[in-house]
């Protein structure tokens, strides 16, 4: 199948396809998808220029019930037939924005991404960003979950899960489960995931992702992962929602449970979304270069910047309070802001390549529960603010960070621990993400706001791990 470059090719695909309805996409502060259906037949040039119009007030803190009409603008390059309805239907994203100006609107991050490539131009530091994304995840047999008042908890299983040994074959064990923390590439019959992937990888093919491996990660219980090529900041975020969408709705095909969770299990690795990044300037990688690990200074000074706002960033890049059951000693994911060449404990590595154009940083904090357009924002804003300033990263630490002494913990900067004291840190560094009013101010009050709303949420429940403490006192 072609994809769309233009509205006319997508009207063309309409017809060549026999599509017979539209559903128009949009996606929410939180990163969860929304849409709306349209015959096809009726679907036409109007609707890119005028746009839909659509009730912004049904969308979490967009508009007030007063002031609710807006409109929705269909990015015809974004399109895929969908291949979980029924009838023949085209799936395509949209922008919000307001009716009349066609101003995209300022809470919509889609546009607030495509607001900081603008930015990226007009600063004359590049003319494009690429990011490619390692998103992990987990595929689970059962998932449920219970809070009420007087009942707390939740129950996963998997046929791969190594807790599963205590059980006997009238009980449903599969056998050959795999170990805690030995979940790295293991073949069948110990992956028992692996037709599952390959189907979802199809799946990507089909609708435009170009996947180049997928994998069992290292935890027990189906933990995976599915690589997908990089691509310009917007179309990678774009691609990082078709890949969610994609694999939970392969899962619930086969009655599994896919979470991308940062921290689902207790005592196993995490679900990462590992970042890599570079800025290009006329088809040229700025981020090669003669340096160490043949970088440049540019590509330097983009890590300074991130390093710098990194406890900031982590608010977009870690916006759960899941996020930091991730983000602990000893399990794979960073605890320190530090760069390396090789180090996977460091916050930023520098992959080895022999390539000019391969050559990026690839960020290891960054978690699955983020929006990618706000995460992919963010990274850029910061990167931007460390080349206009020229922020220097330092020397690069090819240690284990968890092994630091306490000079050198004083020495270097923390992660936050807590979704608090990301907001924290976002509360006093922000003015990077106001350049050219990428993040407005209003819309960093909402997300400080409304995450503190969820950090009290979960104040206001005893954790089950609490009674075995505390009980008995």
């Amino acid at each position: 199948m072609t994809y769309p470059k233009n509205v006319k090719d997508f009207l063309s695909l309409i017809k060549y396809e026999d599509i017979k309805f539209i559903d128009v996409k949009l996606c929410d502060a939180f990163g969860q998808w929304h849409h709306l259906t349209y015959p096809a037949a009726r679907f036409t040039t109007e609707y890119f220029s005028r746009g839909i119009p659509f009730d912004g007030s049904s969308m979490p803190w967009w508009r007030d019930i007063k002031e609710s009409d807006m409109i929705l603008i269909p990015d015809p390059t974004t399109a895929f037939v969908d291949p979980f309805f029924e009838e023949k239907t085209l799936s395509v994203i949209c922008d919000a924005a307001h009716p009349g100006s066609k101003r995209g609107y300022v809470r919509d991050a889609r546009v607030i991404a495509r607001k900081a490539l603008k930015v990226l131009k007009k600063t004359k530091v590049a003319d494009m960003a690429y990011m490619g994304s390692e998103v992990e995840f987990f595929i689970f047999d059962k998932l449920t979950f219970i809070n009420t008042p007087n009942q707390v908890g939740y129950e996963i299983d998997s046929t791969e899960g190594w807790w599963n040994t205590t059980k006997s074959k009238s009980e449903g064990r599969a056998g050959n489960e795999i170990p805690y923390w030995e979940g790295c590439y293991p073949v069948s019959p110990l992956d028992k995931t692996g037709q599952l992937r390959l189907e979802m990888a199809e799946t990507l093919e089909k609708i435009g992702l170009t996947v180049e491996k997928a994998h069992h990660e290292g935890g027990t219980a189906g933990q995976s992962e599915i690589d997908f090529r990089y691509d310009n900041l917007l179309k990678s975020a774009d691609n990082v929602m078709k890949y969610q969408y994609v694999l939970k709705n392969v899962g619930q095909l086969h009655q599994k449970h896919v979470s991308f969770m940062p921290k689902p299990m207790a005592n196993e690795c995490g679900s990462g979304m590992h970042c890599h990044f570079s800025l290009w300037k006329k088809g040229k990688n700025l981020f090669a270069g003669r340096g160490a690990s043949g970088i440049s200074r540019t590509a330097l000074y983009a890590i300074g910047g991130i390093l710098e706002h990194g406890r900031a960033l982590t608010a977009f890049t870690n916006p759960s309070t899941n996020s930091y059951h991730r983000l602990i000693p000893g399990y794979h994911a960073p605890v320190y802001l530090t760069y390396s060449a090789k180090n996977r404990s460091a916050a930023i590595r520098i992959p080895s390549e022999d390539q000019p154009e391969a050559r990026r940083i690839e960020l290891r904090f960054p978690d699955p529960s983020a929006n990618p357009y706000l995460a992919f924002t963010a990274i850029l804003m910061a990167a931007i603010d460390g080349i206009k300033r020229k922020i220097s990263p330092g020397r690069p630490f090819d240690r284990d960070t968890y092994r630091l002494t306490a000079e050198e913990k004083r020495r270097y900067t923390a992660l936050p621990k807590s979704l608090s004291g990301a907001l924290h840190a976002l509360r006093d560094d922000s003015k990077f993400l106001q350049r050219g009013n990428v993040f407005s101010k209003d819309f960093l009050n909402l997300w400080i706001m409304e995450k503190e709303e969820e950090i009290e949420t979960i104040q206001k429940i005893p954790h089950p791990k609490e009674f075995e403490l505390y009980y008995y006192l």
